[in-house]
């Protein structure tokens, strides 16, 4: 399933596009979207802060640090925000900006683990555990592929249970 990348996220993003393409949405959708350059915009923002709280895949980390410096890194230094307030920005840029902030916000633990982890350690437990088999699975193949610091075999059920007792 979503070749084992991202699984709960994946799922999460599918099942909230198509509620909010669901006819009984269509309010909503065309209040924050009023044309479908807005909507194919917001579509991308969504996609990559629920994906930033994959904290699972190594890859995807390095991808959204590239982001970060492509949006504030200027002759291999950081731009400050003085500096910032004077570029001349394109619309593209000011994107770039605030989605990869946003990313930057998610991936770092602010939101402490994705929605769909934490629904589903409330949730009955089938389904949580249909949940949490998934995601270790997806761990799993992270760490067999390289993309993954940690063999997830070796704590998983310490982790959880550090989830529920910490959460």
């Amino acid at each position: 399933m979503y070749n084992d990348r991202s699984v709960a996220e994946q799922n999460s993003l599918v099942i909230a596009w198509n509620l909010l393409m669901s006819d009984r949405f269509a309010k909503l959708r065309n209040t924050i979207c009023t044309t479908a350059t807005e909507l194919t915009r917001f579509r991308e923002l969504a996609i990559n802060a629920v994906m930033a709280t994959d904290i699972v895949d190594k890859e995807l980390k390095q991808l959204r640090n590239n982001r970060w410096d492509k949006a504030f890194k200027r002759d291999n230094s950081y731009i400050n925000l003085q500096d910032l307030e004077e570029e001349d920005e394109t619309q593209e840029s000011i994107n770039r900006k605030a989605t990869i902030v946003t990313e930057h916000v998610l991936g770092h633990n602010v939101v402490p683990r994705s929605m769909a982890d934490s629904y589903f350690s409330v949730s009955c437990r089938s389904v949580y555990r249909k949940w949490n088999e998934n995601l270790f699975r997806e761990s799993y193949a992270a760490y067999i592929a390289g993309r993954a610091a940690t063999d997830p075999s070796v704590n998983w059920y310490k982790g959880e249970i550090g989830f529920f007792d910490f959460y």
